[in-house]
């Protein structure tokens, strides 16, 4: 189709992206984006922009790719525990300023030829556009105005976003215990020699520290709706000490939040689509808004690009975004619970903590990560099965010996009676959950089963791991053979301590 106007709510990335885009596939067509802040007035630190998501943009649009690179720094990762260290190999994640970013896609959208209109608010109703893309953020009011089947999930733990004035070399994720409870900072650098430094807890040790009360304090009248929790920064820039060099936090709107997952059951309304965080979220831990936002515009322009109208193009779009869309959220609920529950598994050596937190969501396997990161996923096989490995890699896993409670397994998969524990729910923290973990301490051992699918599979791992962790009992997993790959890092996580592979197929 050739849509004459196109309105765009939202001066995001992914407005802006979008914008461009439509204007490049459609010269003739009168694309504009209304933006209600200033142009040089935005919150937010540094942006993650993995090597995917450069390859998406590369084939959509080259020469805004090389600018936002230039303009990057990349970064290997690390994750610190007390003196316990590891370094990883991840040097195609490129870090961008917020604010450079938006420079930059504002350039190439005003190159292209989008007009740009800031510092006033809109509704679609009131605009007139052939086309209106709502790409107005997670709290959109054009998706609150009703019509898209809205549904909000929010997340138990807490978290801020701050900075800090300095590159670090790597990103680091290291978590810091207090008399409170344990606080944990996934922080990395990004360009203009500064850095992102996000900092995580749990409900219990935010109250200890008293941060429910300055998060109060904050929304109390008369607090410019700016303003940073203060107290909170100087608190943690002291426990965060050697992970920031001696500086200081940098608080813009840095407020102690719940994450909210946004899911829609809809993505289009009459002549308006929904774009980015409007129409969906995934946790920061795994799944970048920027990304998600900026592949949603080349989808959107690819439908209107090949439709002959709008309804037809919004629901190409949402066809073939959505099946990913998903994909990201179910990894991103993953790793926002195992981020969640992190203090339980610190007592772990570094090295396999670090191969747990890739194999957190099931999206990484061990065979993978071994290659790009030998040193590290060697150090963790070894402290797992006392040697070096050799030979095919899951194999050596599962044949390793175990001795628990002074009983010896010649290998992983010899599994003695145990009392079976059917699991079958969504959330390994739930209430729900609870109740298991206390059968499981009641019974001394379990075996824990449930439907042979690799969804369930890898919430029962997890159930096994609180089990394993919070009562020592000897925990077994049972799961069809073709997931040997999840039961293996199960293994080396430590989320287990043996397996039972049956003929199900997965």
């Amino acid at each position: 189709m050739q849509p004459r106007r196109v309105a765009v709510l939202g001066g995001g990335p992914g407005g802006l992206y979008a914008a461009r885009l439509l204007k490049l596939a459609f010269p003739a067509s009168d694309i504009r984006v209304y933006e209600q802040g200033d142009p040089d007035t935005t919150f937010g630190f540094g942006v993650g922009l993995a090597a995917g998501t450069q390859r998406n943009l590369e084939r959509a649009d080259p020469d805004t790719l090389r600018d936002l690179v230039t303009a990057g720094a990349r970064h290997d990762m690390t994750m610190q525990v007390g003196d316990q260290l590891v370094r990883v190999r991840n040097d195609h994640l490129v870090g961008v300023a917020r604010t450079e970013l938006l420079a930059i896609l504002q350039r190439h959208a005003e190159k292209a030829g989008v007009q740009l209109e800031f510092g006033t608010r809109h509704t679609a109703g009131e605009l007139d556009a052939e086309l209106v893309i709502a790409a107005d953020g997670v709290s959109s009011a054009t998706r609150e105005g009703g019509g898209f089947g809205t549904r909000i999930e929010t997340g138990a733990g807490l978290y801020l976003w701050c900075g800090a004035g300095f590159a670090l070399p790597d990103a680091v994720f290291a978590p810091v215990r207090t008399e409170f409870g344990t606080f944990v900072t996934h922080a990395y650098p990004y360009s203009g020699g500064r850095s992102t430094f996000l900092i995580e807890t749990d409900e219990r040790t935010w109250r200890r520290a008293g941060f429910d009360a300055t998060t109060t304090a904050l929304e109390q009248p008369g607090i410019p709706s700016g303003a940073s929790d203060e107290i909170s920064l100087r608190y943690l820039e002291k426990i965060f000490s050697e992970q920031l060099h001696g500086h200081p936090l940098i608080g813009n709107r840095t407020r102690w939040q719940r994450f909210r997952t946004v899911r829609c059951d809809r993505w289009s309304a009459g002549n308006v689509v929904l774009l980015g965080d409007a129409a969906h979220t995934a946790h920061f831990s795994i799944g970048s808004g920027t990304k998600l936002a900026m592949e949603d515009a080349i989808g959107l322009v690819d439908a209107l690009r090949e439709a002959p109208d709008a309804a037809t193009a919004f629901a190409r779009y949402e066809r073939s975004r959505r099946p990913a869309v998903e994909r990201m959220q179910e990894l991103a609920r993953r790793s926002q619970l195992w981020w969640e529950s992190f203090p339980s598994r610190i007592g772990l050596p570094v090295e396999r903590l670090i191969v747990a937190y890739m194999s957190r969501a099931g999206n990484v396997s061990l065979d993978r990560f071994a290659r790009t990161s030998p040193d590290a996923v060697g150090t963790a096989l070894r402290q797992y099965g006392g040697q070096p490995p050799e030979g095919d890699l899951v194999e050596w896993v599962l044949d390793r010996p175990l001795t628990h409670g002074g009983r010896v397994f010649p290998n992983r998969v010899t599994v003695p009676e145990l009392e079976r524990l059917h699991v079958d729910l969504r959330d390994p923290w739930s209430a729900e959950a609870d109740a298991l973990v206390g059968r499981g301490r009641a019974a001394g051992g379990v075996l824990v089963t449930g439907p042979p699918v690799r969804e369930a599979v890898l919430t029962r791992l997890d159930v096994a791991e609180r089990i394993r962790l919070e009562t020592g009992a000897l925990t077994a997993v049972e799961a069809p053979a073709g997931l040997r790959d999840d039961l293996a890092a199960g293994l080396v996580s430590g989320r287990t301590d043996l397996v039972r592979m049956t003929e199900e197929v997965a």
